[in-house]
């Protein structure tokens, strides 16, 4: 057998599986839900009576329940939903606070606060209770944090941080800018990003950083979350995930998530990027942010899913 007739079978046979995988995702039942103010969407496998379901926790920004935005939307957590589904897990995803508009039952939004973010999470969780096989956390970015807190809160069976943080989001905002801008314009964001975490009020906000001083408190509670005093404290499996092309985060993150849980399964995926996607270069990952019908990274799939029902997986 050629060895360029073996790389065209191997193409067909991925090919072959990728549409079994659609065809089988698209057979997925989906509900709309609504738990107190909070819409989600149930996603349940076909053909599982009692499977485990998944609770999908959206990153940073108004980032709706299929993981898109005003400007970006790569439906990263659709996909993901879909991907679990085929794999023979339920997963329930919603609209987090602010997504699509600030409704008023979730009062003002001077008032918000972080942790609120983990309420909200940890009701979505009681509503699960009980129905399923098993209730995990899926955290995508600031999502982690979210999980983490969550998994604080309510009893959980198992979690998986994919692209989080390792430090809180004020250190990690002002490591992003100082890599993008120089230091003439670097210095008066780092040092109103550091009052805001102080609990001063920085009226006005310098140029670049339009935070208003009604919402500062609100974001101070964000920017001094640090995900890794609570993650020590969970002893649930969990699961680590990063992505070499990842932009956002560095590896230092996840080995350093890693180190706060010992016993923790990391994945290390050299081609993924924040979006879960894999990537070619620079100008791949800047399109995969908006391309919603490229598909996630199979191997974190299929380590997530293999984590979720309980199958072991490779420490690397």
């Amino acid at each position: 057998m050629s060895a360029s007739f073996t790389k065209v079978l191997s193409h067909t046979l991925v090919i072959v599986a990728l549409i079994c995988a659609g065809a089988f995702a698209a057979s997925a039942e989906e509900s709309n839900i609504r738990v107190g103010p909070i819409d989600a969407v149930l996603t349940m496998p076909p053909d599982v009576e009692r499977p485990p379901v998944a609770l999908v926790i959206a990153g940073s920004g108004s980032t709706d329940r299929d993981g898109n935005g005003p400007q970006l939307k790569p439906a990263t957590l659709k996909k993901l939903a879909h991907d679990l589904a085929a794999h023979g897990i339920a997963s329930l995803r919603y609209d987090k606070r602010g997504a699509k508009g600030w409704k008023p039952a979730f009062g003002s939004p001077a008032n918000f606060r972080f942790k609120d973010y983990a309420d909200d999470a940890a009701s979505l969780v009681e509503f699960l209770r009980g129905k399923f096989a098993r209730v995990v956390l899926i955290g995508h970015s600031e999502g982690g944090l979210v999980a983490i807190l969550t998994a604080r809160k309510v009893p959980v069976d198992r979690l998986v941080l994919l692209v989080t943080s390792a430090r809180k989001q004020g250190d990690l905002l002002k490591a992003q800018l100082q890599k993008k801008l120089t230091p003439e314009k670097f210095e008066p964001l780092a040092r109103a990003i550091d009052n805001i975490m102080a609990g001063q009020t920085v009226d006005p906000p310098p140029e670049g950083l339009p935070i208003a001083p009604a919402m500062q408190p609100s974001i101070a509670s964000a920017f001094n979350e640090d995900p890794i005093d609570p993650l020590k404290q969970i002893i649930i499996p969990t699961l680590i995930v990063g992505g070499g092309h990842d932009h956002q985060l560095p590896r230092l993150d996840m080995i350093a998530l890693a180190a706060a849980q010992p016993a923790a399964k990391t994945l290390w995926l050299p081609d993924m990027n924040h979006m879960l996607v894999d990537t070619s270069d620079d100008d791949d990952d800047l399109k995969s942010y908006n391309d919603a019908a490229r598909p996630l990274d199979p191997d974190m799939i299929d380590a997530v899913a293999a984590f979720i029902t309980g199958a072991e997986g490779p420490r690397n």
